[in-house]
């Protein structure tokens, strides 16, 4: 199920403790510009489908990534793009989006999904793995 752009952004902006919608929404096109970037093929496209479509053009349609990123560089990206961004606040940007993807994204994806990325990213979804 596709959630709708309201409610999406109503998530980020509740995780995130963000003061506006625009603050979550600047967040939201981070943090999925840079993991589609790190996702591939059927498991990019399906978990597209179930974002509001502005949401999943940017996933469709990423920033160039050479190598997949661990989760400490993803927040330090996440950070270099969002204008005034620590890493504190980064990783606060990043597991408020993540957080909401993985809802959207249900168990079986999110499964696929962390298969693609490297380890650690299940903490930055809110989704710690059994070790």
């Amino acid at each position: 199920m596709t959630l709708r752009w309201e409610a999406f952004l109503d998530h980020v902006k509740e995780r995130g403790e963000y003061k506006t919608v625009q603050e979550a929404e600047r967040a939201a096109r981070v943090v999925l510009a840079l993991l589609g970037a790190h996702l591939v093929g059927g498991v990019r496209a399906q978990l597209a489908a179930r974002l509001p479509e502005a949401f999943a053009l940017i996933l469709l349609n990423p920033l160039q990534s050479a190598e997949p990123l661990p989760p400490e560089r993803f927040v330090r990206a996440t950070a270099a793009w969002i204008e005034g961004a620590t890493e504190a606040t980064a990783t606060w940007d990043v597991s408020a989006v993540l957080s909401t993807v993985a809802d959207a994204a249900g168990d079986d994806l999110m499964e696929q999904i962390l298969l693609q990325l490297p380890a650690g990213y299940d903490l930055l979804f809110g989704r710690p793995q059994p070790t």
